[in-house]
């Protein structure tokens, strides 16, 4: 068997020929990585993946005909099997969730460094994800916002869930202070922040939000 390692396929895809060149010196002295080929917009990028077969399209966003977005939607659903690294000047939120969710395996920074670059098309040739350290605090925030909304007890202390689950059940501020052992005004905040942060309120909404995503039973409700 031979100890030779397989190099790793890149094309490149920028408009600009100087990016393009700066690029190819860059990487062409790298013993695991082999410049296939060059593409000046998103519809000749398309053609050479399908000429090609490279691992990495390494590519930009602001293109002619198909732009780096329309490029990578494409692949995804074309050649699966081809890897989208996206190199780029726009370190902006909308870019970045824009091409994140366009299927792209990575997102550098032109201004970052060559191992940085390097180390990110070999990162996602094997598999994995890669981001400038701005691009992932781009993307990490915006989980996070995401997970909070898709998730609704999230915005609640366990306290407060503690306080909604009673409330649910129908008992009063006074009952649900002598059951965890605090002030009635300390639970009358509680109420007035779960209200708040779940934008719900009345009891009978709090009833229905907690009985719907399973902190209370079915039968709970306030006690006639």
């Amino acid at each position: 068997m031979s100890n030779v390692k397989k190099k790793i396929k890149v094309l490149l895809v920028d408009d600009h020929p100087v990016v393009r060149k700066g690029l190819s010196s860059c990487l062409a002295n790298r013993e695991n990585l082999k410049i296939v080929g060059e593409a000046a917009d998103g519809a000749e990028a398309m053609r050479k993946v399908a000429e090609l077969l490279p691992d990495i399209v390494l590519m930009d966003i602001n293109m002619p005909e198909l732009d780096g977005l329309a490029v990578t939607e494409r692949l995804q659903k074309e050649s699966p099997q081809v890897r989208v690294l996206i190199l780029s000047m726009h370190s902006n939120r909308e870019y970045v969730l824009r091409i994140i969710k366009a299927g792209a395996r990575g997102y550098v920074l032109k201004d970052a460094p060559p191992e940085e670059l390097v180390r990110a098309i070999e990162a996602v040739n094997a598999g994995e994800t890669f981001f400038s350290p701005a691009v992932a605090r781009i993307a990490l925030t915006q989980y996070v916002r995401e997970t909070s909304r898709s998730d609704p007890f999230s915005r609640l202390s366990d306290r407060e869930r503690e306080v909604l689950g009673r409330i649910a059940e129908g008992r009063s501020n006074k009952e649900i202070a002598s059951d965890l052992g605090i002030g009635v005004r300390t639970i009358e905040t509680h109420r007035e922040r779960i209200m708040q942060k779940l934008e719900i309120h009345s009891v009978a909404g709090l009833t229905k939000f907690a009985i719907t995503n399973g902190l209370a039973a079915l039968d709970s409700g306030p006690k006639p």
